[in-house]
């Protein structure tokens, strides 16, 4: 990037702070860890709101090295927090290096992330992995493989973005504090955003990463976690420290002596300083000998911490009366049954039959007093009704056989009527339905199709093989009419991971042609092992 790169490194670190301060609340919903402090969402865009008044009070003109210094001096004058600070030390390394040139190229992007890398990490005497301290680093390496590759900016950018999505992703298997309480590091989460705002502005694009990260519920969890515990230290200073020749490490030390998580940055003249602490007041006592001191603030941790709590656990809808879990296997499947209601879906089904432990820990996420199983396999049935028994709800099972049967339970499904009667309305909706199979003979055998040799395709339907043949199509097509016989109006046709649309259009037309009374549905379940999934009503 070249020519008037100091507005464009202001549009972009304007863009970046606008796609943050649109996701604060979200940001702030999690928990901070490993030190509970406030609001990290919150903290992060303060901070950026103060460089970007910095940057407001330079001329339009502004070269690269202006604006880099401004940047860099308005992030540590207006830091808040600890997820600020090292922002601020973040964005330090970056300019120190951007400044010095006039032009914004991949070599110019590798050399200032591992700047920043570098002086983040120094800026924290215990560096904690799985934070936004991994998120720097894992931006860096990405950096440096895109110019390795050769990669133009624009190109190295998004492997920046991706990496910080991928880093935010893989912190709680840094942190076991995080897997533990089902989060994702905030302040990494909030420099993930910074990075894609940045990226999206380039490029043009919507903030497409942070929305599949924040919908991906498996991977992140806002929970009301009160991370709150009396023998830490109450309040948390922090303040700049304005004097001659400062000693950032002699400051540190004495910091550290009355107090925790501490973080001093800048030099020179100016000092940052972030501390938790009982005695604020002494604190401020020694920094005042050193020179003056501003932009004080000092927050009890203690209140924060049940504001927050409050405030998250107000914003959580009241539990429903019953809740519904279903077993199933393939995307598809697991997509339709969620439309459909569904709030837990148990990956299993033939070949990978649940536990009862893992039913009863799918139960515990139900936010709900009650809580239905639809088995939808005849292996799991019998696992599914020892839950009641070790579960701390109340459970039903409803004998469900196949995904299908489950679609037509749910339409009857009511969350909030009596959990006995529920469970009887949706046991007879299942009744009704008819359903068969397609896969493949995994050894020779007989039936009642006849003969079954190894390899071929069978069609079955009620546990009976019905059809045996070479051809998955012709198999296809006859097991539906079999199952589709008695009357039934409506057909659902839905392919497994195996068979490719076109098979399966061909399959439902060949369908129509022979019963064309007969409604065909086809859809996508993505299950293993089956090609094709029916049902019949």
């Amino acid at each position: 990037m070249t020519g008037d790169t100091g507005a464009r490194a202001r549009q972009f670190a304007g863009a970046a702070a606008s796609a943050l301060k649109e996701r604060v609340a979200e940001v702030d919903r999690l928990n901070v860890f490993p030190v509970p402090d406030g609001d990290t969402g919150t903290n992060m865009s303060l901070t950026m709101d103060a460089l970007l008044s910095e940057l407001d009070g330079l001329a339009a003109n502004a070269g690269l090295r202006e604006v880099c210094g401004a940047i860099a001096h308005g992030s540590l004058m207006g830091a808040r927090g600890n997820s600020g600070v090292i922002l601020s030390q973040v964005l330090r390394g970056m300019c120190d290096t951007l400044g010095k040139g006039d032009a914004i190229d991949t070599a110019a992007l590798a050399a200032a992330l591992a700047n920043a890398q570098s002086v983040a990490y120094q800026a924290v005497r215990k560096p904690v992995e799985g934070t936004m301290l991994t998120v720097v680093k894992d931006c860096a390496g990405a950096a440096k493989v895109a110019l390795d590759l050769g990669l133009a900016l624009d190109a190295a950018l998004e492997r920046v973005a991706d990496a910080a999505y991928d880093s935010v992703r893989r912190g709680p298997d840094l942190l076991p504090v995080l897997k533990e309480n089902g989060v994702v590091d905030a302040g990494g989460y909030g420099l993930a955003i910074l990075v894609e705002g940045l990226v999206a502005s380039l490029e043009g694009e919507s903030m497409h990463r942070a929305d599949s990260l924040a919908v991906d519920t498996s991977s992140m969890t806002v929970e009301v976690v009160d991370d709150w515990d009396d023998e830490e230290y109450l309040y948390c200073a922090e303040f700049l420290i304005h004097g001659e020749s400062l000693d950032r490490d002699a400051v540190h030390e004495a910091v550290a002596a009355r107090g925790g998580s501490e973080l001093v940055v800048g030099s020179g003249d100016l000092l940052k300083v972030h501390v938790h602490t009982d005695q604020p007041g002494a604190v401020l006592e020694f920094a005042t000998c050193l020179g003056e001191v501003s932009e004080v603030h000092v927050n009890n941790m203690r209140r924060q911490t049940a504001e927050r709590t409050a405030g998250i656990q107000a914003e959580r809808p009241a539990a429903k009366p019953i809740g519904v879990v279903a077993v199933a296997a393939g995307e598809g499947l697991r997509a339709i049954l969620e439309s459909l209601g569904v709030d837990v879906v148990v990956s299993g089904g033939q070949t990978m039959n649940p536990s009862t432990k893992e039913l009863v820990e799918a139960c515990s996420k139900v936010d709900a007093d009650a809580v239905v199983i639809l088995p939808n396999n005849r292996n799991i049935i019998m696992a599914a009704q020892q839950v009641d028994s070790v579960c701390d709800k109340r459970v039903a099972v409803v004998p469900t056989t196949s995904v299908p049967q489950s679609f037509a339970a749910m339409l009857e499904f009511d969350s909030e009527g009596d959990l006995e009667e529920i469970a009887r309305s949706m046991q007879e909706a299942a009744s009704r339905v008819r359903t068969g199979e397609v896969t493949t003979a995994v050894k020779d055998a007989s039936g009642k199709a006849g003969p079954i040799r190894e390899g071929q395709v069978i069609g079955i339907s009620d546990r009976e093989i019905e059809v045996v043949g070479d051809d998955l199509v012709e198999v296809a097509v006859s097991l539906a009419l079999i199952v589709a016989d008695g009357g039934a109006e409506t057909l659902t046709l839905l392919a497994g991971a195996e068979m490719v649309d076109e098979t399966l259009e061909e399959i439902a037309e060949r369908v129509r042609e022979a019963r064309g009374d007969l409604e065909v549905e086809t859809g996508r379940g993505e299950q293993p092992l089956y090609p094709l999934l029916l049902s019949a009503e």
